[in-house]
Formats: C-alpha cells, sequence, structure tokens
C-alpha cells in the first residue's frame, strides 16, 4: 500500500508539473508557439517548407477530378485547393498526381503525395491495417449499376450468367462479389486496374454491367460516346463515404487536412462566400465568425497555420454549396441534387465540430 501511495504521489506531481508547461492548457507560452512545435517534424512543415502542396487525384472523373487541357477541376480538386490557399494564401501552389486505385496508398505511404482527395471511401481496414487517417466525408455515396438500356436489365438477379466490369483493388470489387452472393446470382467479374480500361471495356461491349460509386457512374456516363443509350439501376449496393485523407501518425498534418475541410463545412452554414467572407469578416460583430476568420482567438496559431487559415480557403475556393453547385449541382452539367451531402441544418449528413 505505501510503495502505491508513493507511486500515485509521483504521478499527481508530474501531471501538476505538466498542466503548467509551456503549451498546456492553462500553461504559460501561446498557442503559436505550441502550434510551431506541433508542425516541427511534421509533413506540415516539410508542405510549406517547400512552398506548394503535392495532392493525388484520380484525373478521369468530371465532377470530382478531371483535367482537360492541363487544367484540373472537380470537388476533389477544389479539397486540394483549399489546403493549398489555406496555407499559402494560393489554391494553385498545387502540383497534382493522377493515381489509379492499386497505387494510390503506397504514394501515400511512401510519401510522393501530401494527401490523397481522390474519391475514396472510408472503411476500418483502410482506417487501420492499410494505416490511413480519414478526413471529413465530402460525399456520401452508394455503389450502383450502369448498365445498356437495350439490354433489360432492371436488376442484379439479371446478370445470370452475365459479365461486369469493375475496377480492381476497390471496395467496389468486394461489395459486388458481397451482393451477388447474396443474391445467389452467378456472374463473370471482369477486373481492371484503373478506371479507364473499365470503361472503355464496358463501352466496347465487353461485360453487360459497370459497377462503381453511383456518382462515378453519373459523371462517366457523360463521356460515353451515347450517354442516353445507358441508364442506372435503381439499386444502393453499399455505403461508400468519399473523402481526403493524410498517411497514419502525423496529427499535426492530419488537423490541418480535417479542419479546412470542415472550414468548407462551417463556411456554408455561417453564410460565408468567396464574395463575401472578409466583407463580413471586418465589419460583423458575431464571435463565432470572427474566431472562425482569424480576426479573434488564435485558433490557426495553435494549429501551426496562418490564423486566418478559413478565410483563406473559402475566399479562393468558396464554401461547401459553392464548391458542390459549381462541380456536380445546378451549375454543371450533372444537376445532382445535395440530397445527403446538404448541411445537417437542411436534412443533409453534412456538420462540423464547432470553431472554437
Amino acid at each position: 500500500m505505501k510503495r502505491w501511495g508513493l507511486t500515485l504521489a509521483a504521478s499527481m506531481s508530474v501531471l501538476a508539473l505538466a498542466s503548467c508547461a509551456p503549451g498546456a492548457p492553462g500553461g504559460s507560452a501561446d498557442g503559436g508557439e505550441a502550434g510551431e512545435a506541433s508542425a516541427a517534424g511534421s509533413r506540415l512543415q516539410t508542405v510549406l517548407d517547400r512552398g506548394e502542396l503535392i495532392c493525388g487525384v484520380d484525373g478521369g472523373i468530371p465532377g470530382f477530378s478531371f483535367v482537360e487541357d492541363g487544367a484540373y477541376s472537380g470537388l476533389d480538386v477544389d479539397v486540394c485547393k483549399a489546403v493549398a490557399a489555406a496555407l499559402f494564401d494560393d489554391p494553385e501552389a498545387v502540383v497534382y498526381r493522377n493515381l489509379d486505385s492499386t497505387e494510390r496508398f503506397e504514394a501515400l505511404k511512401g510519401g510522393e503525395v501530401d494527401m490523397l482527395s481522390r474519391n475514396t471511401t472510408w472503411t476500418i481496414s483502410r482506417d487501420t491495417s492499410v494505416g490511413m487517417e480519414f478526413a471529413p466525408t465530402t460525399f456520401y455515396d452508394g455503389q450502383g449499376m450502369l448498365v445498356r438500356s437495350a439490354d433489360g436489365i432492371s436488376e442484379l438477379t439479371d446478370f445470370e450468367g452475365r459479365s461486369i466490369c469493375v475496377e480492381a483493388g476497390t471496395t467496389t470489387e468486394l461489395n459486388l462479389a458481397d451482393q451477388m452472393r447474396q443474391a445467389g446470382v452467378t456472374f463473370e467479374p471482369q477486373t481492371f486496374q484503373d478506371a479507364d480500361a473499365a470503361y472503355a471495356a464496358y463501352e466496347a461491349g465487353s461485360c453487360e454491367g459497370m459497377t462503381s460509386d453511383k456518382s462515378q457512374l453519373v459523371a462517366r456516363r457523360s463521356t460515353l460516346t451515347n450517354p442516353d443509350e445507358h441508364e442506372l439501376l435503381e439499386v444502393t449496393m453499399s455505403k461508400e463515404p468519399l473523402g481526403p485523407l493524410t498517411g497514419n501518425n502525423d496529427s499535426a498534418w492530419f488537423d490541418t487536412v480535417k479542419w479546412v475541410t470542415y472550414a468548407l463545412i462551417e463556411a456554408e452554414e455561417l453564410g460565408l462566400t468567396a464574395d463575401t467572407i472578409e466583407s463580413t469578416a471586418e465589419s460583423t460583430e458575431d464571435p463565432n465568425i470572427l474566431r472562425f476568420t482569424g480576426k479573434e482567438g488564435a485558433l490557426g496559431e495553435e494549429m501551426g497555420l496562418p490564423n486566418d487559415f478559413a478565410l483563406r480557403a473559402i475566399k479562393h475556393v468558396g464554401n461547401y454549396g459553392e464548391i458542390y453547385e459549381r462541380n456536380l449541382g445546378s451549375g454543371s452539367q450533372f444537376d445532382l441534387p445535395r440530397g445527403q451531402n446538404a448541411l445537417w441544418t437542411d436534412g443533409g449528413l453534412l456538420y462540423s465540430p464547432p470553431f472554437r
């Protein structure tokens, strides 16, 4: 009992000292010094020193990440731009790397890219055994099936004895096997290392169905020779929460990507747009907006970022609603309704923790 009591007393002393240490809550150092310390040795410092962000994307999905004449666009691309804008006040300080589904994780773990913003599904195995850290979901999706209208396929059981194209190394491939097993359907899967090859095979008639995230199917259908000859089945085969991610065991860098992403969502809820955020920050007395834009407090400095990191991101890229509308919504060729990708205040799933 005496030995246990001495150990407890010693532990309490250590805790007391730690609580007064610089950078600890109640300590004497300011948040900026704590933020600088957390950034040291992190990829955050590597990116800051380099002066540009290296972002892994798909590059072939209209509305999400698509390159045309050397220019990248899409929701996933805008997330990359938002992170670059937050760090450098420049949304163009980004180098994009097109990665297929089989090479994306190794590229991230090996340091070839700083982050992925590449329609990647958040799963427990990827979050743990693969060693990824998933930032907030930027698009809630589900797996679907694209077919030719003339083939008369209306449900999964119609694929008995038929073939389906699918990209290898994806949750899509596993979900397809699970769904067909449950339905008792014997089919022929045709797997491809990259999406371009899979869609080319589907359009050439090598398979009767093409399966992927519904959003990708809608986007890719627009690139087919005769889009109106293809339709999505009324079936949802899985949950597919998509969003950016970083490598494991680097909290400073993960926090950066995470909170820049949350900033896009919070800005929409606060009513701050690319056109209004600067003027509103100068004229408002709303403490929530003042903290969010860095006019009060030290939320950015405590992370090792510019205090106005959120203002920078929104000023250059816009809030989540603006990003969605121009890439996928009414301002795009797809005109996809927000649905579950609306703010929680509008019945959707998008929700940011408080900026305080």
